[in-house]
C-alpha cells in the first residue's frame, strides 16, 4: 500500500532499537504499530525488524496524528485515505496524459483528411 519510495529511503538499516530511539519511542510502541498494520519493517532471514528512512518519516507521521489527537485507528484510516489521495492524483495525471494523447491523434487524423483550397474539386453550382 506505500507509495514507491526511493531505493535509498526504502534500504532497511535499522535495527528495532535504534529506530525506536531514533523516533524517540519504546520499541514495544513499534510492534504495536506493526501489529496495528500501520508499520511494515523489513525483515532479515532470522525473522528481525529493520527499519528504512521511509519507515521512520511513517513513523514521524504517525506521532504527528496521534499528537493531534487521532487514536491509532483514527491513524491508520488518515493514512489510508492519504495513500488513496495519492494514488488517485498519479491517476489523474496519467489519465489525462492518455486523454490529451487522444486528442492529439484525433487532431492529427483532422489534419491528414484537409485539403488545401488550391487543389480542392470545383464546386457545383446550379444554373
Amino acid at each position: 500500500m506505500r507509495v514507491v519510495a526511493s531505493e535509498a529511503s526504502a534500504r532497511a538499516l535499522y535495527v528495532i532499537s535504534v529506530a525506536a530511539e531514533l523516533a524517540g519511542v519504546h520499541p514495544q510502541t513499534l510492534r504495536i504499530y506493526e501489529r496495528k498494520g500501520l508499520l511494515d519493517p523489513a525483515r532479515t532471514g532470522g525473522g528481525s525488524r529493520r527499519y528504512s528512512d521511509r519507515d521512520l518519516e511513517e513513523l514521524r507521521r504517525i506521532q504527528d496524528l496521534t499528537a493531534a489527537g487521532l487514536n491509532l485507528a483514527g491513524v491508520k484510516a488518515v493514512i489510508e485515505r492519504e495513500e488513496e489521495l495519492a494514488r488517485l492524483r498519479h491517476e489523474l495525471v496519467r489519465v489525462r496524459e492518455e486523454a490529451r494523447e487522444a486528442v492529439e491523434r484525433t487532431h492529427r487524423l483532422y489534419r491528414r483528411d484537409l485539403v488545401p483550397v488550391k487543389t480542392s474539386p470545383a464546386l457545383f453550382h446550379r444554373r
